[in-house]
């Protein structure tokens, strides 16, 4: 059996894997305003209490990957966390932000239900063993670069430091230049490590650097290959999440509009229906 449970705030704690409900993890992708933020986090929480997925809301306090260095980055680690801890109080809801750096992870674990490995750091021993001595779960980007059966050393690097919640994230894979594909047979080859599966659904039509000075992204494509990951079996979604993606600061190309969310998920909740849960 795969799955774990994320405590989060008071009593919203929530499980995820076989036989479990679907998992959103969604938002911005970094913070831009405490004011859209909560507008986000609570318009998901809403529509994920309706639907009967689960949710966790997601935004960067600090994008340290961006493709220039005029790029938009986050608010930064104390304001970023104190956003964060206050839409985890207010809304009742988990949260999940990345950390760059071991410096990060013991103020991070103080306020995150759930820290984030980006894709680039899937391989830096000493930030996975820090993230898993934190004692929260903890979510791994699989690399651009990497095989999905090379994530399995991830996963033992994880575990090896006490870690025993963990999750893994497929989020497309260099094909070429400036561009990603997905291979579908990477979702049951992670889930096979025992650990759940989420999809990310946004960065998976990433470009990256195809914009030049920042990356951009092919929108259209979230919807499909979303139903396709669903369909192969999968135990969350990730998505970036922009109430005007068009103005984000951070990702808008491969954003998907905050009011297409709902007409995607009750789709997905029909294409997992009809597959049967992922047991």
């Amino acid at each position: 059996m795969v799955g774990l449970k994320i405590a989060g705030p008071g009593h919203t704690g929530l499980a995820v894997g076989s036989g479990q409900p679907l998992l959103l993890i969604g938002g911005p992708c970094a913070l831009e305003s405490a004011e859209m933020a909560f507008e986000v986090a609570r318009h998901l929480r809403d529509l994920c209490a309706g639907l009967g997925v689960g949710y966790i809301f997601k935004a960067s306090f600090d994008k340290a990957n961006r493709t220039s260095l005029s790029s938009y980055r986050g608010p930064g680690l104390r304001e970023g966390l104190a956003t964060l801890a206050a839409i985890r109080a207010d809304l009742q809801v988990p949260v999940v932000s990345d950390v760059h750096a071991i410096s990060e992870v013991d103020a991070a674990a103080e306020v995150l239900d759930v820290i984030q490995i980006p894709a680039f750091l899937c391989r830096q021993t000493d930030l996975l063993a820090a993230a898993a001595r934190s004692g929260r779960v903890v979510s791994i980007k699989k690399g651009q670069f990497l095989s999905p059966w090379d994530m399995r050393h991830a996963v033992e690097k994880v575990r090896a430091a006490g870690g025993t919640r963990l999750m893994l994230v497929e989020r497309g894979s260099c094909f070429g230049y400036n561009n990603l594909v997905v291979d579908i047979r990477s979702l049951p080859v992670m889930r096979s490590f025992g650990c759940p599966v989420i999809f990310d659904a946004t960065h998976s039509v990433q470009l990256p650097g195809g914009a030049g000075g920042s990356s951009s992204g092919q929108r259209e494509f979230i919807a499909p290959l979303a139903r396709a990951a669903v369909a192969a079996g999968i135990d969350g979604l990730f998505m970036e999440i922009h109430p005007k993606p068009e103005e984000a600061l951070c990702d808008g190309p491969n954003s998907i509009p905050l009011h297409e969310v709902e007409t995607l998920l009750r789709q997905i909740l029909r294409v997992r229906q009809a597959v049967g849960n992922n047991e």
